[in-house]
């Protein structure tokens, strides 16, 4: 009973512990919080007239990754079966049992690529152990010194779980008492806690912001300007005037009706009207550019000798 409460309280020294925001990935790493498990196989190289068969191991642990360097704090139990002479009231005869062990260390490890897939580390510990005094004697009764060297490999299996192989020397001393000198294989499983930290998104593109425009529109065959014409002009006029320091581009524009020649001389009519009317504006004849372009670039497609009033126009572009 009492070597069955010893191991539960070793293992249970494990606690669970709380989110921290890190894990294991391949690449870049980031410090962080692990709990695992793990379990193998024992060789007890005894020095006490004992023939030890192989046995095993299990433990856990619980841990903090420092991004190469990790501390840990584990609880592992050891059982080996074997048989060789014991003293009985100093009567010596064969006999065969079991010694156990239980040990809490604390761990130092170093992973040599902390952001690579596979990793190799190494580490060393030291802490307490309670072992059996012989074969057939009393149950972790003795309380020993515990130290041990690790080194083994780690696969980064994803964001969060890490499995690691090693292999261990560890040994338990105490003056008066025999030494217990073990060779341990350990497979382990760890978890870490917590999410990666997201990249901050790209900070938002504005969208581009068209330039103001308004169109001017014509009766046919005509470059002579309307009051709405008029008052379309004053409103450009009026927004070239906010901006300060700006271009003005008025580019005129025909139906399909009369000969590709005339429409484009009427379309730079109808554009020279325009820029006229800007300048009494207040608008710098400088400041302006005109262009005719004729029948090209019809706001309403059509097909040839058709009068559509969308396409009679001139519009006016403030950049």
């Amino acid at each position: 009973m009492k070597k069955a409460l010893l191991a539960a309280a070793a293992l249970m020294a494990v606690p669970m512990a709380a989110n921290a925001q890190s894990m294991w990935t391949p690449g870049p790493s980031n410090p962080g919080l692990y709990i695992g498990g793990e379990g193998g196989l024992n060789w007890l190289l005894n020095n006490n007239n004992y023939n030890m068969d192989l046995g095993f191991a299990a433990g856990g642990f619980v841990g903090y990754d420092f991004v190469g360097p990790r501390i840990e704090l584990e609880g592992v139990f050891r059982s080996n079966n074997g048989r060789g002479t014991a003293n009985f009231g100093n009567v010596f005869s064969n006999t065969s049992g079991r010694i156990e062990q239980l040990a809490v260390m604390a761990n130092l490890l170093y992973d040599f690529i902390p952001g690579a897939t596979i990793t190799p580390y190494i580490g060393a510990g030291a802490g307490i152990a309670f072992a059996d005094a012989s074969i057939n004697g009393c149950s972790l009764c003795s309380t020993q010194f515990a130290y041990q060297g690790i080194i083994g490999l780690g696969w980064n299996v994803d964001q969060n779980f890490r499995v690691n192989l090693d292999g261990r020397y560890y040994g338990t001393t105490n003056p008066g008492w025999y030494q217990n000198n073990n060779i341990t294989t350990m497979l382990s499983v760890a978890y870490k806690f917590g999410q990666p930290a997201p990249a901050a998104p790209p900070p938002p593109q504005a969208a581009p912001v068209a330039p103001p425009s308004f169109m001017v529109f014509f009766d046919w065959d005509r470059s002579n300007l309307s009051d709405q014409a008029l008052t379309t002009i004053r409103q450009a006029a009026n927004a070239y005037k906010q901006k300060g320091n700006a271009r003005v581009t008025a580019t005129g524009h025909t139906d399909t009706s009369g000969t590709e020649a005339y429409n484009m001389a009427l379309s730079l009519r109808r554009a020279n009207a325009v820029k006229d009317a800007l300048v009494r504006e207040g608008v710098p004849a400088t400041n302006i550019s005109v262009l005719g372009r004729g029948e090209q670039g019809l706001l309403v497609q059509t097909g040839p000798n058709v009068r559509e009033p969308q396409n009679r126009r001139v519009e006016i572009v403030i950049q």
